[in-house]
């Protein structure tokens, strides 16, 4: 229960109303969320799962279908192979791997919005990417608490 309330407040931080100048940096929750749990636990999140959770998220932002799904299958792909050594970073070392991942997510959203006709003109588009990785620690920190808490094995 504690994996699936997770990801739904990340479904809410990432469906949030924000100010259009915080707009651009807000992060990407959802996809830091999935990464860490697939770190954590990777026998119990799967590719299968990072698809629906993705087609959701594509659903209730109303883009095309498949954008996110496509972003979250990669991180959780790339979570899966990289478990073991993530596990032995330190936190720093964690975060420029969170802004690799994530970086790679966000250029995979860039690519789908292309199809669509809504590019942005400027690297703007990478600022989540840039925010997500500078607050990897905190929520690592914090979901690794209550994992603990809750015994989520």
């Amino acid at each position: 229960m504690v994996i699936w309330t997770t990801i739904f407040f990340a479904y809410v931080l990432s469906l949030l109303p924000m100010p259009s100048y915080l707009e651009l940096g807000r992060p990407e929750w959802l996809a830091m969320v999935m990464l860490y749990w697939a770190l954590a636990l990777p026998d119990r999140i799967g590719l299968i799962l990072a698809w629906i959770v993705g087609l959701m998220l594509d659903v209730m932002q109303g883009v095309l279908l498949g954008q996110n799904a496509l972003g979250m299958v990669i991180v959780v792909y790339v979570a899966h192979k990289l478990h073991r050594r993530m596990r032995i970073y330190p936190l720093l070392q964690q975060s420029m791997v969170v802004f690799v991942v994530i970086g790679i997510y966000q250029m995979l959203n860039l690519w789908a919005k292309s199809f669509s006709g809504r590019t942005p003109p400027n690297l703007l588009f990478l600022l989540p990417t840039v925010v997500s990785a500078l607050l990897w620690p905190w929520l690592f920190i914090l979901l690794r608490d209550l994992r603990r808490r809750y015994k989520v094995n």
